[in-house]
């Protein structure tokens, strides 16, 4: 359970939108290679690597209108050390041959090791915090979403950080998904996306003293 301001999220009843292993097939079929090296492996990681400072990315052919929630696992392939990062309700930019409009989540990065968000292409909405003890190499489980105006990115079951974007991106018509490798070697596997729901629930104080 995701336990956000008001409201609960429990992932694991939430309708699949998609939950496809990583493959050969699976990439050429549902995805779009835009810049870097990915490949998957014989374990079913799906591994990008990218040396410059780009996003260079795996995006969805499909899109995922409306609320989501994407759940995966990722770890950095040493001696790489940083940038996990998944986007959502993006879209690819073939004029000028990068991401476009998309929430971006990221662990472990913004330079300064930070987890967070950014809203592109303008980034004027950026929410980041390095109040999370990240190691190179390890493989977290994460999961990130919206529901409404409210995004909100968990790492191994524990919320990490969520904020209310005062002018979201229109999820009706933006709904890629993609994974990059900024300046990285980086691993993801386990990817599944659901249709995300909130119940009521927290948001209450009973005295204390």
């Amino acid at each position: 359970m995701i336990q956000l301001m008001r409201k609960q999220i429990f992932p694991e009843k939430l309708e699949i939108l998609y939950n496809r292993p990583f493959s050969a097939e699976s990439i050429a079929e549902d995805f779009e290679i835009k810049g870097g090296k990915w490949h998957v492996d014989a374990d079913g990681w799906l591994i990008g690597e990218n040396r410059e400072c780009s996003a260079a990315m795996v995006m969805s052919k499909a899109e995922y209108f409306g609320d989501v929630l994407i759940e995966f696992d990722a770890a950095t392939v040493l001696p790489a050390t940083r940038d996990i990062n998944v986007t959502w309700h993006g879209e690819w930019d073939e004029e000028k041959n990068c991401r476009g409009t998309a929430y971006v989540m990221g662990v472990e990065g913004w330079w300064e090791g930070m987890i967070g968000f950014e809203r592109s292409p303008d980034y004027q909405f950026v929410a980041a915090t390095k109040m999370f003890d990240f190691e190179p190499g390890r493989v977290y489980h994460i999961t990130v979403g919206n529901v409404g105006n409210t995004l909100f990115l968990a790492v191994d079951g524990k919320l990490g950080l969520q904020i209310r974007d005062p002018d979201p991106i229109d999820v009706n018509a933006y709904g890629r998904i993609g994974f990059e490798a900024f300046c990285t070697r980086v691993k993801y596997k386990n990817l599944t996306v659901r249709r995300a729901e909130w119940i009521s629930g927290g948001g209450q104080y009973y005295p204390e003293f």
